[in-house]
C-alpha cells in the first residue's frame, strides 16, 4: 500500500496530531500541503482545501487509515506518545487475532488505526478466509508488557485502508472482480480484501453508510494508493476496467479510478 491523501480546512491541527502525537516525520511542507512519513517513506499526504463541507460518518468515504508497526515495541511507544499528547483522540482497541489494534480520531474526525500484526503462522484460514475477531485488548496491559523493550529498527508502513461504502455487493464487484483483490474475510456489514496472503489491505463496510450515494466534495479522503508490483498487473487491471465500462485515467505506470462512491484509487505498477 502507498500513501493516503487527506483533505483538510486546517493544516495546523492535523500537523500537531500526526507529527506531535503520532510521531510521523515531515518530509515536505508548504502553506497548502504536508507530506508525512516514516524513515523517509511517505505515508500521509495532507492538503489544505478551503470551502469543503465536513465529511459525514453516514456518507461514503474514509472509515480509517491504518499504520502498521513492525513490532509490538514500536507500537507501544507510539501508543504512549498519542495518549500522552492527544488523549482525547483515543477511541478504543481490539485484539483481532491477526493483529493488535488501537483506534483514534484525528482533529478532523478521520479514523486512524495503529496496529501490529500477530505472527503470520498463527493466523487461521478456513475455506480461503482468514479468521478475525474483536476481543478485548487492555491498552495499559499492552504498554506494561511491551514498552521499553528493545526491538529491531524497521519502518512503519500503510497497512490498510478501510472505507465506508453504500453497498457491499457493488464493493465486491469493484474491488475484487475488477481491481483484482482477493476477498479474505466477511463480517456482518463488511468485506475485507488483500493480495499475497495478507489478512487485509483494504476493507469496506456499510455499518453507518448503507445506501450512501456517490460522495460530494468534502474534507477527509482525497485518494489512496495501491502498489500492484509490476506492469503486467497494471495492464490487467486496465483491461478489466475497460471491460467493465468504467472511466479511468492511465498515465505511464499510474491508473486513477473512482469506486462507485467516488473514493479515488491510485494504482501504481
Amino acid at each position: 500500500m502507498g500513501a493516503i491523501e487527506l483533505r483538510t480546512a486546517a493544516l495546523a491541527p492535523m500537523r500537531e496530531f500526526y507529527v506531535g502525537a503520532v510521531g510521523l516525520e515531515v518530509l515536505g511542507e508548504s502553506a497548502e500541503h504536508l507530506s508525512l512519513g516514516n524513515k523517509g517513506v511517505e505515508l500521509l499526504s495532507i492538503t489544505r482545501a478551503d470551502g469543503l463541507a465536513a465529511d459525514a460518518p453516514t456518507a461514503a468515504g474514509l472509515y480509517h487509515s491504518a499504520i502498521l508497526y513492525p513490532n509490538e515495541q514500536s507500537l507501544a511507544q507510539t501508543l504512549l506518545n498519542v495518549v500522552t499528547e492527544a488523549p482525547q483522540s483515543y477511541a478504543g482497541s481490539a485484539d483481532h487475532a491477526v493483529s493488535l489494534a488501537f483506534y483514534f480520531s484525528d482533529p478532523d474526525g478521520n479514523g486512524l488505526e495503529l496496529y501490529a500484526d500477530t505472527p503470520k503462522d498463527e493466523w487461521v484460514w478456513k475455506d480461503g478466509l482468514v479468521q478475525m475477531g474483536s476481543a478485548a485488548l487492555d491498552p495499559n496491559a499492552f504498554l506494561n508488557e511491551h514498552l521499553g523493550k528493545a526491538a529491531a529498527e524497521a519502518a512503519a508502513t500503510v497497512g490498510h485502508v478501510h472505507l465506508r461504502v453504500g453497498d457491499l455487493q457493488q464493493a465486491r464487484t469493484f474491488y475484487a472482480d475488477t481491481l483484482g483483490f482477493a476477498v479474505t474475510a466477511e463480517a456482518d456489514g463488511a468485506l475485507f480484501y488483500a493480495a499475497g496472503g495478507y489478512h487485509h489491505h483494504l476493507a469496506t463496510n456499510t455499518w453507518n453508510s448503507a445506501g450512501a450515494a456517490p460522495r460530494a466534495a468534502t474534507s477527509g479522503l482525497g485518494s489512496f494508493t495501491v502498489h500492484l508490483g509490476d506492469e503486467a498487473a497494471l495492464l490487467a487491471v486496465a483491461q478489466r476496467l475497460s471491460d467493465a465500462g468504467l472511466t479511468f485515467t492511465q498515465d505511464a505506470s499510474l491508473i486513477t479510478v473512482n469506486d462507485p462512491w467516488g473514493n479515488t484509487v491510485r494504482l501504481l505498477a
